[in-house]
């Protein structure tokens, strides 16, 4: 296709900053329409962000023949089901993290790319950001020698979006699959697996401790990759500020690399020869790196490296991680 013209389903937070101006500042892409299931939300958006049409129903974008490539935005749980649709009307589709609700549901979505012949990407945008990838040249350069283990640490406080009558849906596991483990970790495996390879198998324990919300908010978990590192993690979802701690270890047979998934934009080096810091700052629309990729893959032009098969491969871990 010449020009890759996007509507969206679902235009909420994900999509003011991180995503949805970036269809328009890509070359050969623009955003050409919005759906929202309230339609003064939905007329709201396409007037701040001067997208020419909006919809209240989603068949109604999908079918919109000025509409050639779809933005599944809403929360997991209907991932699948909006996804499938559009690729059934022939439209390729771009899909959010996590990219269902499980790993059943995330096949079905390959299963039917594949009949289709229609592709299917998933918004890992860390595959394509300068930050992670000056990490994986880190590691591909060798400078700490081979990567022999992973270790993922991740503390944080309740937000006040997550407690009370009605908490975000992110720890509703009926819209979510899970609860923050399936939002955040999602970024940290699929990430890894881009840089170490695919992780081959995965057990852990989750468990809901506080009894702020239905989902659980503390998981540990070892995993391990094809290439043979083995990782394993600690999320707690329910600690005082004080006990904030965010951060990732790759180390190696010469040194260690330390960074940050969310809480900053710092990478350290650790060697024989001393300790280097580097920072890495995110661009302002963090997915417009990955859509550039898919907008060159979409026109032939180059390869997007976060598909539904990647994608199912994140889901698949996190289930195993959480299956008890």
């Amino acid at each position: 296709m010449e020009t890759v013209q996007w509507g969206i389903i679902g235009c909420g937070d994900v999509t003011e900053v991180k995503s949805g101006p970036a269809f328009n500042k890509v070359s050969h892409s623009s955003l050409v329409a919005v759906m929202r299931r309230d339609a003064e939300k939905a007329a709201d958006y396409a007037n701040r962000h001067n997208v020419p049409t909006w919809y209240t129903d989603a068949d109604a974008l999908i079918n919109d023949p000025n509409v050639n490539a779809v933005y599944v935005a809403t929360p997991p749980s209907s991932h699948a089901d909006y996804a499938i649709r559009a690729m059934r009307a022939g439209k390729p589709v771009y899909v959010e993290k996590p990219m269902a609700l499980n790993t059943a549901e995330c096949d079905t979505m390959n299963q039917v790319s594949r009949e289709t012949g229609v592709p299917l990407f998933v918004a890992f945008y860390r595959r394509a950001l300068p930050y992670f990838l000056r990490v994986k040249e880190l590691v591909d350069s060798g400078v700490v020698g081979t990567i022999r283990a992973v270790s993922i640490q991740l503390n944080w406080q309740p937000d006040e979006r997550e407690v009370g009558a009605q908490p975000n849906w992110r720890v509703s596991p009926a819209i979510s699959g899970g609860g923050l483990f399936h939002d955040l970790a999602a970024h940290q495996f699929d990430f890894l697996d881009y840089l170490l390879g695919p992780i081959t198998s995965a057990n852990g324990m989750a468990r809901n401790q506080a009894g702020l919300y239905e989902a659980d908010d503390m998981v540990v978990g070892t995993f391990a990759f094809e290439s043979g590192v083995l990782g394993t993690g600690s999320w707690c979802f329910t600690v005082n500020k004080e006990q904030r701690l965010e951060q990732t270890q790759l180390i190696g047979s010469e040194g260690k690399i330390t960074f940050s998934f969310f809480e900053n934009f710092v990478i350290t080096v650790e060697t024989a020869a001393g300790t280097e810091t580097m920072t890495v700052p995110f661009p302002t629309h963090v997915q417009q790196p990955l859509i550039e990729l898919l907008v060159n893959d979409l026109r032939g032009q180059g390869h997007c490296p976060s598909t539904g098969e990647t994608g199912a491969r994140t889901s698949r871990v996190l289930d195993w991680i959480t299956a008890s």
